[in-house]
């Protein structure tokens, strides 16, 4: 078994929706889905939405495209690259996820684009 580490799953969750709250939730779900071989694998997955949302809401913000949104959701995620010791960057469109890898490139954190790239996970027996 490997060392366990902080993984932040980094991909698309904005682009491309007009800010629609069901194409947001399948965004978020392709993230999601990306939890559980990490976490079988020993890992702890996190992704940048399950901190942003709720600090959104608690800042009184009714959706994504609140005026408060940009001072919450990409902060979030760059805060959390700094207790992260990896990123798992999925495919498709997303300045955010290619702002998360470029931080995380400077602070010398690993890059994975793959499931099966990132240690533990292809021996865990999970279909990457």
């Amino acid at each position: 078994m490997t060392k366990p580490m902080m993984i932040l799953i980094a991909g698309p969750y904005r682009f491309g929706t007009g800010d629609d709250p069901a194409l947001l939730a399948a965004n978020l779900a392709r993230l999601e889905a990306a939890a559980w071989p990490i976490f079988q694998a020993g890992h702890v997955p996190m992704i940048g939405e399950w901190v942003a949302l709720p600090v959104l809401r608690g800042a009184g913000a009714t959706s994504v495209n609140d005026p408060i949104a940009g001072q919450v959701l990409y902060p979030a995620a760059e805060r959390l690259l700094a207790h992260c010791d990896a990123v798992l960057r999925l495919p498709g469109e997303s300045r955010g996820a290619d702002q998360d890898v470029a931080i995380a490139r400077q602070r010398g954190i690993p890059v994975y684009e793959r499931l099966e790239q990132i240690p533990g996970v292809a021996t865990a027996g999970i279909p990457a």
